[in-house]
C-alpha cells in the first residue's frame, strides 16, 4: 500500500512539472554541450563550482518570468512593452530573433553530425530531417500533444548521468571542485566561465517559459490569470515553484554531468581542444568505450528535437506578442499567421546557417555575445515588471526571488563587459 501511494505521489509530482521542466531541459541543447564538454575537456574538474552557482541565479530569473506569465496573463514581451519604450522591445527581440536562429543552426549541424558518428553517413540529409520534423511538429501536432511530446523527451537527458555512471571519476576531487571555486587567471578561463554562464541563463528561457505559462491558461478550462483569479495562487504558484525549481535542477545536473564526463576523459587523456559537441562524443570513443559514445549522441540528437522549438517558438511569442499579433501554439497557422512565419522562418534560415561556411565555434560565439547583450536589460526589464505593484498586484516577486534575479541580472551585466574586454 505504501509502495502504491509513493506511486501515486510521483505521478502526480511529473503531472506538476511542464513549462519549467521543458525550459531547464531545453537549455543543455547541443550548443550549450560542447561549451560544458570544452570546460570539462580544457580545465578538468576546475570549473564544476559554476554550476552551483549558476542554479540559484537561473532558478530565480526563471521564477520571475513564469510569474509574470502567470499572474498577467500575458507573455513576457507584451509586459516589457508596458514598462519600456516599444522600440527599444522591437530592438531587443530583432536581436533574440538573430542570436536563436544562429542557435538553431548549429543545433541542427550538431545533431546531423552526431546521427552521423552513429549510422556512419547522410549527416547533411539528417540536418534537414531534423529540421523538418521540428517545424512540421509545431505546424501541425496540436499543443497539448505537443507540450506532452516535449516534456517525456526530457528523459533523453538521463543519457548524459548514464555517462557519468561508466567513466572513470576521480570523485574526491571532483567533489572539492564542485564546493571550493579554484581556477586560473588567464583569459581562456574567463572566456569559458563567461561562456558557461551566457550559455546557462540565456534570454530565450525567459520568453518561453512565461508564454508556456499563458498557454497554460488558455489550455486548462477554468484557468485564469492569477489577478482576475487570486483563489487559484495558492495552487498554481506551488506549481509554478516545484515545477521551476526542479527544471532547472535539470539543467545544472545534466551540465555538471557533462563536464564530468569531459574531465574524466578526455582533460585526462590530454583532449584539451574540443569545438563541437559531435566532436566531443567522438572523443568519448576511444577513452570511454563504445557504450559512452553512443549514449553521447543519442543526447545531442534529442537534446537538439527538444531546444530548437524551443528556440524557435521564443522568437515567435517575443516577436508576435511586441508586435500585438495573435500567438500560440494552440493555433492553426493559418490562425497565427505571422507567429508561424517567425517559427518557419528561425528554423529555415537557421538551416541556411548550418550550411554556410561560417564556422561553427565564431557562429556560437556570436550567438553568446548577442545573448549576453540582450539579457541584461531583458532581465532588468523583468525585474522591474515583478515589483510593480500596478503589474502584479498583490503577486509581486518575494525580495528574496528580486534580491537573487537582480544579482543575476548585475552577473550577466559583468559577464559582458568581460567578455568585450576579453575578446
Amino acid at each position: 500500500m505504501v509502495r502504491i501511494l509513493r506511486r501515486l505521489r510521483g505521478a502526480a509530482t511529473f503531472r506538476e512539472l511542464g513549462p519549467g521542466l521543458v525550459t531547464g531541459a531545453a537549455d543543455d541543447d547541443p550548443s550549450g554541450i560542447a561549451t560544458y564538454s570544452q570546460a570539462g575537456a580544457q580545465f578538468g574538474y576546475g570549473l564544476l563550482w559554476t554550476t552551483v552557482i549558476t542554479y540559484p541565479l537561473m532558478t530565480a530569473v526563471q521564477l520571475v518570468s513564469a510569474r509574470i506569465g502567470r499572474v498577467t496573463g500575458h507573455g513576457l514581451a507584451q509586459n516589457m512593452a508596458q514598462v519600456l519604450p516599444r522600440p527599444l522591445v522591437f530592438g531587443l527581440v530583432c536581436l533574440l530573433f538573430v542570436a536563436n536562429t544562429i542557435n538553431i543552426g548549429a543545433d541542427l549541424a550538431a545533431m546531423g553530425a552526431a546521427a552521423e558518428l552513429v549510422v556512419g553517413w547522410g549527416g547533411q540529409l539528417f540536418t534537414v530531417a531534423f529540421a523538418l520534423l521540428s517545424l512540421g511538429l509545431q505546424l501541425f501536432v496540436p499543443y497539448v500533444r505537443y507540450a506532452r511530446f516535449l516534456k517525456w523527451l526530457t528523459l533523453v537527458l538521463l543519457s548524459y548521468v548514464a555517462v557519468v555512471l561508466v567513466v572513470n571519476i576521480d570523485w574526491p576531487r571532483a567533489l572539492t571542485a564542485i564546493v571550493v571555486p579554484r581556477f586560473e587567471a588567464s583569459r581562456e578561463a574567463l572566456m569559458m566561465i563567461v561562456a558557461v554562464f551566457g550559455t546557462t541563463i540565456s534570454p530565450y528561457l525567459f520568453f518561453w517559459q512565461s508564454s508556456q505559462e499563458v498557454e497554460e491558461i488558455r489550455n486548462h478550462a477554468g484557468a485564469q490569470p492569477l489577478l482576475e483569479a487570486p483563489r487559484q495562487a495558492p495552487r498554481e504558484l506551488h506549481r509554478i515553484r516545484v515545477d521551476t525549481f526542479f527544471g532547472m535542477a535539470v539543467s545544472n545536473l545534466v551540465a555538471l554531468a557533462i563536464m564530468l564526463s569531459a574531465a574524466a576523459t578526455l582533460h585526462a587523456a590530454g583532449r584539451t581542444d574540443i569545438r563541437t559537441s559531435a566532436e566531443a562524443a567522438e572523443a568519448l570513443r576511444p577513452v570511454a568505450g563504445e557504450f559512452a559514445f553512443a549514449l553521447f549522441s543519442l543526447g545531442i540528437v534529442g537534446t537538439g528535437l527538444l531546444a530548437v522549438p524551443v528556440l524557435a517558438g521564443s522568437a515567435a511569442y517575443a516577436f508576435g506578442e511586441s508586435r500585438g499579433w495573435k500567438c500560440g501554439l494552440e493555433n492553426k497557422p493559418w490562425e497565427a499567421v505571422g507567429f508561424y512565419a517567425v517559427i518557419g522562418a528561425a528554423t529555415l534560415l537557421g538551416l541556411g546557417i548550418g550550411f554556410s561556411p561560417m564556422p561553427p565555434l565564431r557562429a556560437l560565439f556570436w550567438s553568446a555575445v548577442i545573448n549576453g547583450i540582450v539579457a541584461v536589460p531583458i532581465m532588468a526589464a523583468m525585474m522591474w515588471v515583478a515589483s510593480r505593484r500596478d503589474r502584479m498586484g498583490r503577486f509581486r516577486a518575494s525580495p528574496a526571488v528580486l534580491t537573487l534575479g537582480w544579482t543575476a541580472t548585475a552577473v550577466m551585466g559583468i559577464a559582458v563587459v568581460a567578455m568585450a574586454l576579453a575578446g
